[in-house]
């Protein structure tokens, strides 16, 4: 009985062992203050939110390089910008309306949402060239996020 116990107790520390160190290698955000920022970013950040309102700023550190994000609303749509922490624009996710999307990629984003209803939809821009469309999907009480290329088509990988 000794042993069962402790057979139990050792795989239990084990998974929280584990749990914990998939937790602390998974990206990590904080919001911070503009003042947090460093000046490269600042300058962008003036650069990237002219006629905006800026909602907030954000630093992460994912597979261990640090990227910030200021979040905007630009004409009542939302607009993230990542920066690395020189000021280069890293990516730019721009809300979109599904009317005003290519007709191949609506079509692909319809097809890839089967009979969930699509609702907030992006598209993701890298080094100036949109990489990807992705829109937030509902089905019953479930959520999920989809992608297509600037072709419609399914990506081979995530944005």
């Amino acid at each position: 009985m000794l042993q069962k116990r402790t057979s139990v107790s050792i795989a239990a520390l084990i998974f929280l062992v584990s749990l914990f160190l998939v937790m602390n290698t998974s990206a990590r955000e904080e919001h911070i203050k503009r003042s947090d920022l460093p000046a490269a970013v600042q300058k962008t950040v003036d650069e990237q939110s002219k006629g905006a309102t800026i909602k907030g700023y954000s630093k992460e550190v994912e597979n261990g390089k640090v990227e910030y994000e200021v979040e905007l609303m630009v004409n009542g749509h939302s607009k993230d910008v990542s920066m690395d922490p020189e000021g280069n624009v890293i990516e730019v996710e721009e809300e979109v309306s599904l009317d005003a999307l290519p007709a191949a990629v609506r079509e692909g984003l319809v097809q890839r949402a089967g009979r969930g209803k699509i609702g907030k939809v992006e598209s993701i821009t890298k080094r100036g060239t949109v990489v990807a469309y992705e829109a937030r999907v509902q089905t019953g009480p479930k959520h999920f996020e989809i992608q297509v290329g600037p072709d419609g088509k399914a990506l081979d990988h995530k944005e």
